[in-house]
Parts: C-alpha cells; structure tokens; sequence
C-alpha cells in the first residue's frame, strides 16, 4: 500500500473512530444531547495528530460533522462546530510539537504540556466556537452561552486528559514475566471493580480509588494507570448519567464530577510522569557506573601490562 492509500485508511478510520465514540460520548450525557462530561472523539482526535501528523486532519471533520448532522443541528451551526471541532485538536498538536512533546509521555514536562496545552487550553476554541454556533442557530439564549460554553469546555478537555494519554502509550507488546502480568490483569480488575462499588454506593467513599492509581502508576506507569484512570472516569460518569453519583442538582452533579475526574486523571498522568523520568534518570546512572568501571578496568589492565613488561626480562 503506498503512502496515499495508507494516508486514505487512516483518515477513514479517524472518521468512523470520532463518529462511534461521539455516539458513545452521547450515551454518557448527564442530560440526553445536551450535557457531555467526557467527550471521547477529542482524546482521539489529538492522539491520532500526535501519532500520524496533521495530515489526518479531513478524518476529524468528516467525523465531526456527520455527528453534529446526526445530532439535527442546523447546517449552519454543523458547519461551525464542525470547524471548531476541527480547529481545536490541531491547535493541541500544533502547541504540543512547538514546545517538543514527547508521545512517550515519560517526562513531568510532558504531563504539564498535555494539561494546560493540550486540554486545558486548546480546547477553548472547541467550546468557543461551539457555544456561538448554537446561539447563532437560535438553539439556546444568550445568557446560556457561558454555562454551554463551560460544559463543552471540560467535556472536551476531559477527553484529552482521560483517553490521549491511553491511546499514546498502550503497549504494543508485553515481554514482562507472567506474574508481573497477573499483577497487572489483578491490578486492572480490582480497579473496576472498586470504581463500580464507590460510584454507585451510597456512600461517599470516591478516594478508595486513588492507591489503586497511584500503584499502577508507581508500577506500570502509563501503561496500566491510563487504563485505570480510562475505567475509573468511565464508572464515574456512568453513575451520574443514571443519577447515583451525587446528590444535587445538575450543576453540583457536574462540578464533583469534574474535580473527581480531574483528580484521577491528573494522579495517573503526572505520577506516572514522574516515575518514568526517575526511572529513566537512575538507568542513565547505571549505564554511566557501568562504562565508569570498564574504563577503570580496562586501565588497570594496561597498567598491569606495562608492569608485567617492566619485571619481566626479554627472551
């Protein structure tokens, strides 16, 4: 396949990616199309720039606007969002590369790029864009425009932080040994299920999810705590969408939703940020000890020569 055909397939398939995980994000709305805490086809959409280039981007504005025509928004005001939609991810790209992100996501200079430039700030544009083009289609007032703003806002940057970072650094392989792979298949599960049980009880018991995210940070790094804080943000705004996760009214009900998903999100990514670069710093350390020693060696052995040399008559 040449590089035009692969360049097709992979916009085809950021298209059919952002349009199934829009109808998903729709599933997960606290108010049916209306509000969305977790918009997955952002977190797509900037992974899918990081790891192929700009040169996908058709992918997100096919994607963007046969969900935006699908939701019955006017054409005018799906040919706005559509362009914020689209704006906004490649903004994230083009800040993350001006200020040398790494993928890899295994240093703190990283985690912070992805926060405040990838979500935090890129995704202004998406819910600027996307709060005009509804009052210009005389779908909401006005005085609305800043509370639909807000809630696009998180929706969107949520996804960069919750799902960029998983699709970034799943592993394409596991070489580990087999109990470290239990430890991680356990690791997994008892995550899921603890999210289940403090999301849904009654009880306000939301920080017995942090060990579990903070060991898989500690162990696995992005690996597996991307996956955690991916299950973990998933169950939470599942829970709210049926009305279990907190009492209140739906503005309270968005705001500890939001911190808690921040909260998970942020441990994961930073945490496992810092580990990866401690990890990184003390190999650097054995790597350079090890050439240390075999220069030392390797002169000691010379001198022994030129000793041996000294002592030992010729012939």
């Amino acid at each position: 396949m040449n590089a035009a055909l692969r360049t097709a397939a992979t916009i085809a398939a950021v298209a059919v990616a952002y349009f199934a995980t829009a109808q998903v994000g729709l599933v997960l709305a606290l108010v049916k199309g209306q509000v969305t805490p977790l918009w997955l086809p952002t977190g797509i959409s900037v992974a899918a720039l990081l790891m192929t280039g700009r040169r996908i981007w058709p992918g997100i504005t096919l994607g963007a606007f046969a969900a935006n025509i699908s939701l019955g928004a006017p054409l005018f005001s799906a040919l706005l969002i559509t362009a914020g939609n689209t704006a906004a991810p490649l903004l994230a790209w083009y800040l993350l590369t001006r200020f040398g992100f790494r993928p890899a996501l295994d240093r703190l200079k990283d985690a912070l790029l992805l926060v405040f430039a990838g979500a935090l700030g890129a995704m202004l544009v998406s819910a600027f864009v996307g709060a005009v083009a509804l009052r210009l289609g005389g779908v909401i007032a006005w005085h609305e425009v800043p509370a639909v703003m807000s809630v696009w806002w998180t929706g969107d940057a949520m996804g960069v932080l919750v799902f960029t970072p998983l699709l970034l650094t799943v592993p394409r392989q596991w070489n580990a040994a087999p109990r470290r792979l239990a430890e991680a298949a356990a690791l997994l599960v008892t995550t899921a299920a603890l999210a289940f049980f403090v999301t849904t009880t009654e009880l306000r018991l939301l920080f017995l999810v942090f060990p579990m995210l903070i060991w898989a940070a500690l162990r696995f790094q992005h690996a597996i705590a991307a996956p955690c804080a991916v299950i973990i943000s998933v169950a939470a705004v599942m829970a709210a969408a049926s009305g279990h996760f907190a009492t209140g009214d739906l503005l309270t009900t968005m705001i500890v939703l939001q911190a808690f998903n921040g909260s998970v999100a942020l441990t994961g990514l930073i945490l496992s940020a810092i580990t990866s670069e401690r990890n990184e710093a003390r190999q650097a350390i054995e790597r350079a000890c090890e050439q240390l020693a075999e220069t030392v060696a390797r002169y000691q052995d010379v001198g022994a020569r030129k000793r041996l040399g000294r002592v030992v008559p010729p012939g």
